[in-house]
């Protein structure tokens, strides 16, 4: 706390005087007495509660007088705040739902945990706008761009297979996300695109896509799914769900073409701790521009000190009234 004009609390000077005074004149001088021959019977009485009462209007009097000078003199108190002025980015995910994301070589498998590191990531970019397409067969946008953190965690976790025809239309998934943000005005457009396969599906060549994507200035980064050599993987059964161990196939070539030709990069992850890394250094080289800006922002203290003078001032009235009437 802080006053405005700290020089007006010379005032309180007055108040001083005026105890000084009471104290001198009031009590010493002008006390109420009478001549008598001797004083035996006024030290049998003692002090009475009516001539302790008495001064109370003084105090009250002379109280209500400082905080009155305090609120004249404007106490303040002063918090340093910040604004800030963010530059989001666009970032679209577009994520692989055919079947192979049900392998269990992540936790607790593929498609899972994708979805959980991505609404981590989510999470974690309070000022972009964020978008999700999938794709199997065939793509569609799940969720259209938006800074609506909480329906986009619930579209991500709604994001599941056999929603679509099977298959890995990956090119049909980079169009889709690129369509969803071309008439971005962001100064950073990103499509983050995940799949543990190879395209084998879809009307949009993939190396069509990246040059449209490039064409748009998005860039990609490219993630493949999966772990070294086989993966178990549940078949449907007669007798029941069986584990069977599947090759993994990931088009790492068409990958990393992807993600060079628009200025990005490729990831491999093979469980989920390395693709929760890789999201975190994803993270990292997409940074939003942030710049604060820090002021002081002021609050007037005064109307407590006002109400307690006002406070006073009427005990005085009330308890000077009482003492009126009180029998001597």
């Amino acid at each position: 706390m802080f006053f405005e004009y700290p020089y007006l609390l010379w005032l309180l000077v007055i108040p001083v005087l005026l105890v000084i005074r009471y104290l001198w004149v009031e009590i010493k001088d002008r006390r109420p007495h009478l001549r008598v021959s001797g004083s035996d019977a006024w030290k049998a009485g003692g002090r009475s509660v009516l001539e302790i009462l008495r001064h109370l209007p003084f105090v009250l009097r002379t109280a209500a007088l400082c905080l009155i000078i305090i609120c004249v003199a404007r106490p303040r108190s002063s918090t340093q705040a910040e604004k800030t002025d963010t530059e989001g980015i666009d970032i679209v995910f577009a994520m692989d739902v055919s079947t192979s994301m049900l392998a269990r070589d992540f936790e607790p498998d593929r498609l899972s945990a994708a979805k959980d590191i991505a609404i981590e990531f989510i999470a974690q970019r309070p000022t972009d706008r964020m978008g999700i397409v999938v794709f199997a067969g065939e793509s569609y946008t799940q969720c259209p761009l938006t800074t609506d953190r909480a329906t986009l965690i619930n579209l991500m976790k709604e994001v599941q297979t056999d929603l679509i025809e099977d298959g890995t239309a990956i090119g049909n998934g980079l169009a889709t996300a690129v369509a969803r943000m071309k008439d971005s005005d962001a100064k950073s457009r990103v499509v983050i695109l995940l799949t543990d396969g190879v395209n084998n599906m879809g009307e949009i060549d993939p190396e069509m896509a990246t040059e449209i994507a490039k064409t748009y200035g998005i860039r990609v980064y490219t993630i493949g799914v999966g772990a070294n050599g086989e993966a178990p993987y549940p078949v449907q059964t007669p007798w029941g769900i069986e584990m069977r161990r599947v090759p993994v196939e990931i088009d790492e070539a068409l990958l990393k073409t992807i993600a060079d030709g628009t200025g990005g990069r490729y990831f491999r992850a093979t469980d989920n701790t390395k693709l929760s890394e890789i999201y975190g250094e994803i993270g990292k080289m997409e940074k939003s521009r942030t710049t604060v800006d820090s002021f002081p922002v002021y609050k007037d203290l005064y109307k407590n000190y006002a109400i307690a003078a006002l406070v006073c001032l009427l005990l005085e009235v009330l308890i000077g009234v009482l003492l009126r009437r009180m029998p001597c």
